[in-house]
């Protein structure tokens, strides 16, 4: 290959390295595993996973299932299923597989691994979707279950910050429709869509946002005595806040300043903002 240029014998190399992969894939899918041990056939899924052949290795883990159901391999076996087919994104399989560990052998080391697995499958998938929010909110109880159930386990841990974004995801497309609300001057099913954010997003950054956009709403409303309450709520926690610099100019406008109202629901967040209890 003397004198190749360097790209084509880059290509070269590349092409004959994943001939050679794919070719390890197919010699491991032809194995005969009624011919194994059980733990032979787990080692067969291990190698078929490090040459990415996730869907291949998830079958083999099954078989040991199906071949040796009373054995200590066929509960291991069951969770590399499950999270074989969470790396071949297979999540409804992935998903099926971590709910029978759980079924089967609720008590075993693995459980806490496998409810993870279970909030995975709904987790890894939130950012794909609409605005239907159901993979959203079964990701936020499965997790939920993983740090409530196993509050000491490593998978507690991955799983607290991933409450938090999903969470905030939530808020955030609440948000997202009640823009779309607002920009069509649809002023009440805009205000019921940032009220979501505001009582039960608080937490969330996306909360700042929401307060702006009760302003501008109950504004075109000419609800002035709401608005002005959204605005001591952007006041009161959110001061240093370019939503609250924007609800000064929007209220400044009207001739109006932020003030806390003394009825109605955004009268209640206000108290609650003073008093420190959000929740």
């Amino acid at each position: 290959m003397t004198g190749m240029n360097p790209v084509i014998r880059l290509l070269s190399v590349l092409a004959v390295v994943f001939v050679t992969a794919c070719d390890r894939v197919a010699s491991v899918s032809t194995v005969d595993v009624e011919t194994l041990s059980a733990e032979e056939i787990y080692q067969a899924g291990e190698r078929a996973m490090q040459l990415r052949g996730n869907e291949t290795a998830a079958t083999y883990f099954g078989e040991i299932e199906r071949l040796f159901p009373y054995s200590d391999w066929a509960s291991r076996g069951l969770v590399m299923q499950a999270y074989a087919y969470h790396k071949a994104k297979n999540y409804d399989d992935s998903r099926t597989a971590a709910a029978r560990y759980l079924t089967f052998y609720p008590t075993l080391d693995d459980a806490d691994w496998a409810q993870y697995l279970v909030a995975l499958s709904y987790y890894d998938q939130i950012y794909d979707v609409g605005r239907d929010q159901a993979l959203t909110i079964s990701a936020l109880q499965e997790l939920r279950k993983v740090i409530e159930t196993y509050p000491e386990s490593e998978y507690a841990d991955e799983a607290r910050p991933r409450f938090d974004l999903a969470f905030d995801h939530l808020a955030g497309k609440e948000l997202e429709i009640g823009r779309f609300y607002l920009a069509k001057q649809e002023y009440v099913a805009a205000i019921n869509r940032f009220r979501i954010v505001v009582e039960d997003f608080q937490t969330t950054r996306h909360t700042p946002e929401a307060l702006f956009r009760l302003v501008e709403a109950y504004v075109a409303l000419g609800l002035t005595g709401e608005a002005q309450s959204a605005a001591a709520i952007l006041q009161k926690d959110f001061a240093d806040n370019e939503w609250y610099a924007d609800a000064v100019v929007l209220l400044g406008n009207q001739g109006l300043t932020a003030e806390g109202a003394s009825a109605g629901w955004l009268a209640r967040v206000y108290r609650q903002t003073v008093s420190g209890n959000w929740l």
